[in-house]
């Protein structure tokens, strides 16, 4: 298969958008109304809303401000505006600074409400901003790249025993796919790796990725023992066991298919900027959202979520494509799904040809098509909190 080409929106730091997206972000959720209120006025604007930002000890403050940055600084966007209150411990100004640093050429201002005097005129103003924002994006010409432009991110939620027979080794071929063409990929849900730590290992470039990989899986475990809990009982969830799913390990199994065969070439922390070609497996919860919120942060530009039970998830700023492991859920959820992979289950596809589908889909969503998650207006994000509020 030659290389395929897409378009999308070249930043000045070289990195490809398949979108051009202007995001208003709450650095508090004091503000979080206040970006809904903007964003609702302003026709083509996305908002994200979280429960962070304030009361928060300073290593935890810290992680939830890189998620904030790296959506504001992802290449899918054009332009950001920060919304704060003007006492909280995550200040807007910080957050709009460090966007400013990471992607100098691009558009980013912040409001406090405070300072505005109050709620009505931030909002006047935001409107205002956004506004103008979002006519210098409307300008902007797309240009063409290909699939080594791509950091794909990969999820897994809502699984069934079916997942790992097809949505998953689909996607995995997907993943092979998009590493030979010379892109990057994200493999996350540390939890949903407990048992096939070997698995992903041997696959590291060398001893040092490898040690990595069982240091960060083992940790995770540690950390739910430390709250004197066990991992059972919470994943797998009870859907995951209606769904035929019996235990973590096999659930495992399954959701390491994702990440296809090639050479796992890094591993990072949660949120943490991709910075290597290739497989690069991220410290993540197995929680849907806050593993999404974590791939885009990193730059994920594209994701594929794979599902047997169904779910509406989706970035407010990545396109994020849903796909079935089986055909029921795409017929019963077919509001939120785009591709069945069911089809393979059913006899009628390979993995191969299921891939090839995404692929296809991949070209059409750079040309402007919009998948499920994007039609239904989704903006999920959740940040994985480390410790108590204060």
């Amino acid at each position: 298969m030659k290389m395929k080409k897409i378009m999308g929106y070249r930043r000045e730091d070289g990195k490809f958008g398949l979108r051009n997206k202007v995001i208003i972000i709450p650095s508090v959720h004091c503000a979080n109304k206040v970006c809904e209120n903007i964003a609702r006025k302003c026709n083509g604007a996305v908002y994200i809303n979280h429960q962070h930002g304030c009361s928060q000890l300073e290593f935890d403050a810290l992680q939830t401000r890189d998620v904030l940055i790296g959506h504001g600084s992802n290449a899918n966007v054009f332009g950001v505006l920060i919304i704060g209150l003007g006492c909280e411990v995550i200040q807007a100004k910080a957050v709009a600074e460090k966007i400013k640093e990471a992607t100098p050429y691009k558009k980013v201002e912040y409001l406090v409400i405070q300072e505005c005097g109050g709620s009505k005129n931030t909002i006047e103003n935001g409107i205002k901003i956004v506004n103008e924002m979002l006519e210098s994006a409307a300008k902007l010409q797309k240009s063409e790249g290909d699939f080594s432009d791509l950091i794909l991110g990969t999820e897994c939620g809502g699984s069934d025993s079916y997942s790992g027979l097809s949505a998953n080794p689909a996607l995995g071929s997907l993943s092979d796919f998009v590493i030979d063409e010379g892109g990057a990929v994200i493999l996350a849900e540390t939890t949903e790796l407990i048992g096939c730590e070997a698995i992903l290992a041997k696959r590291a470039k060398n001893d040092e990725i490898a040690k990595k990989v069982y240091d960060k899986i083992l940790a995770y475990e540690n950390l739910v023992k430390s709250f004197h809990a066990d991992i059972r009982g919470a994943n797998p969830s009870p859907g995951n066991m209606a769904g035929g799913l019996s235990t973590i390990e096999e659930k495992s199994l399954g959701c390491v298919y994702k990440a296809g065969t090639r050479t796992l070439m890094d591993v990072i922390d949660y949120a943490k900027p991709v910075v290597s070609k290739g497989l690069t497996f991220m410290n993540t919860p197995g929680n849907d959202i806050e593993q999404l919120s974590a791939m885009v942060a990193g730059g994920a530009n594209i994701c594929v979520f794979t599902t047997g039970r169904g779910t509406p998830t989706g970035s407010a700023i990545v396109p994020t494509i849903k796909m079935s492991s089986n055909t029921f859920c795409y017929e019963n959820m077919n509001d939120a799904i785009d591709i069945n992979a069911g089809s393979i289950i059913d006899g009628v596809k390979t993995k191969e040809e299921v891939r090839d589908e995404l692929i296809e889909l991949i070209v059409r969503i750079s040309d402007g098509e919009l998948v499920k998650a994007e039609l239904n207006e989704q903006n999920d994000f959740s940040v994985w909190r480390l410790a108590t509020t204060c």
